[in-house]
């Protein structure tokens, strides 16, 4: 069995096993990482082999830290979690980017309300085996507010300016900050894999793991984007936008961005209160500074800018090119009216 694993900001890491009696056996790691002494790399298979077949990632990786962990060890590029994500992808319990085949889904135009009804639609249809992993990014033709499934809407709304500017506010399915949406103001998408991809991972490695590419996308245009964690993406100039996660008990990970292009700061200031201590906390003095569009940084249109991220897909991963099925379309429309325009869920947090 071969499993393989490049950590974050490290090196690849591959193993090679096999499995007699349900315990791991003839275990042996390499890769392009360093670790001193050599004689580390033999006590890393030592301690992993005999481990049980069905051990966890967090247990193989705990396995591993004996070793890596001691003072008269260095790793560099390697880590403990790094082995126990390459083990359980050997034994096929992880999967890595390879092992998928990404549905590509852009539009149709649709009420924003729909396209957080459909990120609680698709996850189910990714559990049920009637689709793949799925990237789908938004359009949508009419302003709203989306709060995080945990966020107070009095807390985060100014009810008074929502109606002002003829917007309303509803509550997603994950959790995260607030999204201030106005056609063509930003880039969103949504992400839907099994959780098996990010085995192991942390919530704050899973954000990173699963935007590696569009970082790596975004420097194609000309941003120099990284990741502050839990969940910003930034740039030189500034905060682009932020992303948010829900783990399905049906063996699915939903994650979404969205990232301002062009966003009207001052209504949106209007509308969202957004709080001096989490101004503070980021380490800026004014909310509208907080965004910096995507726009100014490019100088390309919303629409080009989304294609160079589907043709950076399309050559880093496996791609097909999909669309929203009828029947979808069908069970949103019904989530719609029966959750996310209800008061029962959109002020389950006052």
């Amino acid at each position: 069995m071969h499993g393989e694993y490049k950590v974050p900001g490290g090196k690849l890491v591959v193993v090679d096993l096999e499995v007699a009696d349900g315990r791991l056996t003839d275990v042996h790691l390499a890769g392009d990482f360093f670790l001193e002494p050599d004689s580390a790399l033999a006590e890393l298979d030592a301690v992993l082999t005999g481990q049980p077949e069905s051990a966890s990632a967090a247990d193989l990786a705990a396995a591993a830290a004996t070793v890596l962990d001691r003072p008269d060890v260095h790793p560099f590029g390697l880590t403990a979690e790094g082995v126990g994500i390459a083990v359980r992808r050997a034994l096929g319990r992880a999967i890595s980017w390879d092992d998928l085949t990404i549905e590509l889904v852009h539009g149709p135009t649709l009420h924003p309300a729909m396209h957080v009804a459909l990120d609680e639609v698709i996850p189910g249809e990714v559990a049920a085996g009637r689709r793949g992993a799925v990237l789908r990014f938004w359009e949508w033709d009419a302003p709203l507010v989306v709060i995080g499934s945990f966020q107070s809407v009095r807390n985060e709304v100014d009810e008074a300016a929502l109606d002002r500017y003829g917007m309303s506010v509803v509550r997603r399915v994950s959790g995260g900050g607030a999204m201030f949406m106005e056609a063509g103001n930003c880039i969103t998408y949504s992400l839907v894999v099994p959780t098996s991809l990010v085995e192991g991972l942390s919530f704050e490695q899973s954000y990173a793991f699963l935007d590696a590419w569009v970082l790596d996308a975004l420097k194609e245009i000309g941003v120099n984007a990284r990741y502050v964690p839990l969940n910003d993406i930034a740039s030189d100039a500034g905060k682009i936008g932020g992303a948010a996660q829900k783990r399905f008990a049906s063996g699915v990970v939903l994650h979404h961005v969205t990232m301002s292009y062009d966003i009207d700061a001052q209504k949106m200031l209007d509308v969202l209160r957004i709080g001096r201590e989490k101004l503070s906390d980021k380490g800026v003095r004014s909310a509208a500074k907080r965004v910096d569009p995507m726009r100014s940084q490019t100088g390309m249109a919303r629409e080009a800018i989304i294609e160079s991220f589907l043709d950076h897909l399309r050559l880093r991963y496996s791609t097909v090119e999909s669309g929203l099925h009828p029947e979808e379309l069908e069970k949103a429309q019904a989530l719609v009216r029966s959750k996310f325009t209800d008061d029962t869920w959109t002020y389950r947090v006052p």
